[in-house]
């Protein structure tokens, strides 16, 4: 029965995921289901890439975390539409959770869409929340056993970003290393070496964000 209900959730979600995936493809909004191990970086991350691109396309946010508003204050503040979901202990954000959310981001037209799901290696790769990519974060402070130990994030995400990588010299974390381990795991994936405290490199990653937009959008 425990495998039964298991797979009756995901059915359930996946379904709801689909109407998402149809709702955001006849409004022309790019979904990026942005992930990572708490403490990684990721909403830094976040409010680089907003810095850079929020002049330049419309963007909305749904900020996912067990409590708290901080991430989505933090957003806020840089003149963002966003929305809270506080799972109350569910260790991930599921697809009913984003089309409740989309509503409250009102009516205004948006280019992209980021969701940043709760900070957890397992459960967020696991649950389709329509979104177009899933994107990772990982800091080089994590070290290099991540992708074996856990794969299956590493395998869905489109794009994953290393970050604090101006604390290189601090750390045993061998990028070639993590290169190799994704390789094996996801050929396809793009690989970004960033420094969100600095800016080292985000350039790379949003003109190759803004590319997958406009492409949506000129479909």
């Amino acid at each position: 029965m425990k495998v039964e209900l298991v797979a009756n959730i995901l059915d359930a979600n996946t379904a709801i995921a689909g109407q998402n995936r149809e709702r955001f493809a006849q409004s022309g909004t790019f979904v990026v289901n942005l992930m990572s191990s708490p403490g990684a970086g990721k909403t830094t991350i976040l409010e680089e890439t907003l810095g850079k691109l929020k002049d330049r396309i419309a963007v909305g946010v749904i900020e996912g975390d067990i409590c708290t508003t901080r991430d989505a204050d933090r957003i806020a503040k840089r003149g963002v539409p966003v929305v809270q979901i506080n799972t109350s202990g569910t260790c991930h954000l599921d697809a009913n959770m984003i089309a409740s959310a989309v509503t409250k981001l009102g009516d205004q037209k948006f280019d992209l869409i980021v969701v940043e799901n709760v900070g957890n290696l397992v459960c967020p790769a696991e649950f389709d929340l329509g979104e177009d990519i899933k994107v990772m974060v990982i800091s080089v402070t994590e070290g290099n056993d991540k992708p074996m130990k856990y794969p299956l994030m590493f395998r869905e995400s489109a794009a994953i970003l290393v970050n604090k990588i101006d604390l290189l010299p601090y750390t045993d974390f061998d990028p070639e290393e993590l290169k190799r381990d994704v390789s094996l795991i996801n050929p396809h994936a793009k690989l970004f070496f960033v420094s969100a405290k600095t800016g080292e490199n985000m350039n790379e990653w949003t003109n190759w964000l803004l590319e997958q937009i406009m492409a949506k959008m000129n479909n």
